[in-house]
C-alpha cells in the first residue's frame, strides 16, 4: 500500500483572514510535514466562479492565497500544488462522473436546497438565480478529489455532505465500469480553533469582521482596538468565557502565555493593555510570514512559475489516469476492440459486489456470482462510507462474515471471495 494522499482546496474568492490562518492554513501546513503522507493543495478557481463574477478579483485572489500558503511554510517541493484550471483532466472527469450522477442526488446538496428555500420563503421561482454551476458544485468537487484519489479530505462537519456524494459517485463509476477509484473519506477538524471576529461572531467575510492575515502592523494594531469588549473598567476582574480578545489570543499563544493572560483577566487588566498583549502576540507570528508575503507578492511571476511547476506534477499522474478512464468508460481507439471485448468476458467472470440505498434511509451492499445469483445479503448501513468499509474487509479476509446475515451457501461465498482477491 502507498503512502495516504491528503487533499485540500482553497477557493479563490478573497483576501485570507486570521480565521483562515488559524483555522485552515497553519494545521494544513503543520500535517504537510507528517511522514507517510503524499499532500495535495489546490487554489480552486473553477469553483471560484460560482460565486465571483469580477475576473480581476480571481486573478488577484489567487495571487494572494499562493502567496499566503507558501509565506506561512507551506513547501511546493514537498506536497503537490496547483491551480484547479491548470489541469484539464478535472473538467474531463466532472463530465464522466455527471454521467453516473443522480440528479437526485444533486436536488439534495445543501448549498442548492439553501438557494431554493430562500426562493420559496420569497415566493420566487425556486430555481431563480441558481445557476447550473451551483447546482453542478458538488460534481466539480467529487472530481477533484477522485483525481487524484485522495483517501483523506480534511473538512469542516458543514462539508461532509461533499464527501459522501463523492464516495457515492465513485461507487456508481465503479460498480459500472470496474474498480478505479478510492472511496475518501472526511477528515474532520475538530480540534482546529474557529476564531471570532472584531463583534464577536464567527471571523467571516460574509459579517465583515476579519482580520486580514497579512495586515500592515499599523493596520492590525487598529483593527485588534477595534475588537468589541464589555465596559468593566481597569481593576475590574474580567470574563474570560464569551471574550473574543481572549479567545483569539488562545488560538496564538503557549498554554503558559494563555495561563497568564487568564489570570491578568481575573486582576483586572485594562482592556487597552490586553489588546496591545493580543497586539504583540499576533504580530510576533505574523510579523515574518508578511516579511515574506509582501516580497512573493513583488513577483508574482515567481508564484507562475510555482503554480506551473505544480500543474506539471499534478498532470503527471492526472493524464495516465484520465486515459484509463476515457478507456474504461468506452472512449477508445477504435484498433482495440478485440483486447475490450476480452476484458469485457473477463470482467462479467467474477462475483461482484453491488451498492445501493433503500427507502429506509440505509445503505446495503449484496454479493453476486458472475451470473447475478445472490451469495450474500447485508443488513442496513447509517451511511455508504460504513457498507463500504465492510466490503473491503470482506476483500482482504473472512473474518467479518460471522457479523453479517448467514449466507445461504458459506463455500460459495468463500469461493467467490478467493477469486476477488485472486483477481486484486
Amino acid at each position: 500500500m502507498g503512502p495516504q494522499r491528503v487533499l485540500t482546496g482553497i477557493t479563490t474568492s478573497g483576501t485570507p483572514h486570521l480565521g483562515n490562518y488559524v483555522g485552515a492554513i497553519r494545521p494544513a501546513v503543520a500535517a504537510s510535514l507528517a511522514p507517510g503522507v503524499e499532500s495535495f493543495y489546490f487554489l480552486a478557481d473553477y469553483h471560484a466562479l460560482i460565486k465571483v463574477d469580477e475576473p480581476t478579483r480571481i486573478q488577484q485572489s489567487t495571487l494572494e492565497i499562493a502567496a499566503s500558503w507558501i509565506a506561512c511554510g507551506l513547501d511546493p517541493q514537498r506536497v503537490t500544488f496547483y491551480r484547479q484550471s491548470d489541469v484539464p483532466e478535472i473538467p474531463e472527469l466532472t463530465w464522466l462522473l455527471t454521467c453516473v450522477c443522480g440528479k437526485g442526488l444533486l436536488n439534495r446538496a445543501h448549498a442548492y436546497k439553501a438557494a431554493v428555500d430562500k426562493n420559496t420563503l420569497a415566493q420566487a421561482d425556486p430555481d431563480h438565480d441558481v445557476t447550473a454551476g451551483l447546482f453542478m458544485y458538488p460534481v466539480l468537487m467529487a472530481a477533484d478529489i477522485l483525481m487524484f484519489n485522495a483517501h483523506r479530505v480534511p473538512v469542516g462537519r458543514d462539508q461532509i455532505q461533499h464527501i459522501e456524494m463523492a464516495r457515492d459517485m465513485a461507487a456508481s463509476f465503479n460498480h459500472r465500469y470496474g474498480e478505479h477509484f478510492v472511496l475518501p473519506e472526511a477528515q474532520i477538524e475538530e480540534t482546529v480553533a474557529t476564531l471570532p471576529g472584531l463583534d464577536g461572531r464567527k471571523m467571516s467575510k460574509s459579517y465583515d469582521n476579519t482580520i486580514p492575515l497579512f495586515a500592515t502592523r499599523e493596520q492590525l494594531k487598529k483593527l485588534i482596538a477595534g475588537i468589541k469588549t464589555d465596559s468593566r473598567a481597569p481593576g475590574e476582574a474580567k470574563d474570560t468565557e464569551g471574550s473574543a480578545l481572549f479567545q483569539i489570543y488562545q488560538a496564538f499563544a503557549t498554554p503558559e502565555e494563555t495561563m497568564l493572560l487568564r489570570q491578568a483577566f481575573a486582576d483586572g487588566i485594562a482592556w487597552a493593555e490586553a489588546k496591545q498583549i493580543l497586539f504583540e502576540r499576533i504580530d510576533h507570528e505574523v510579523a515574518p510570514l508578511r516579511e515574506r508575503y509582501e516580497a512573493l507578492l513583488r513577483h508574482p511571476e515567481q508564484i507562475e512559475d510555482l503554480l506551473r511547476a505544480g500543474a506539471i506534477k499534478a498532470r503527471a499522474l492526472a493524464t495516465p489516469f484520465a486515459t484509463r478512464l476515457r478507456h474504461a468508460v468506452g472512449l477508445r481507439d477504435l484498433r482495440s476492440q478485440d483486447s475490450s471485448k476480452k476484458e469485457k468476458v473477463n470482467k462479467a467472470a467474477l462475483p461482484s459486489f453491488k451498492q445501493y440505498r433503500e427507502t429506509d434511509g440505509l445503505f446495503y451492499f449484496k454479493l453476486v456470482d458472475a451470473q447475478g445469483k445472490l451469495l450474500l445479503q447485508s443488513t442496513g448501513y447509517a451511511s455508504p462510507k460504513d457498507a463500504g468499509q465492510v466490503i473491503k474487509a470482506l476483500q482482504q479476509d473472512d473474518a467479518i462474515l460471522a457479523a453479517l446475515p448467514p449466507a445461504p451457501d458459506p463455500h460459495a461465498v468463500q469461493a467467490a471471495l478467493q477469486q476477488l482477491r485472486a483477481a486484486q
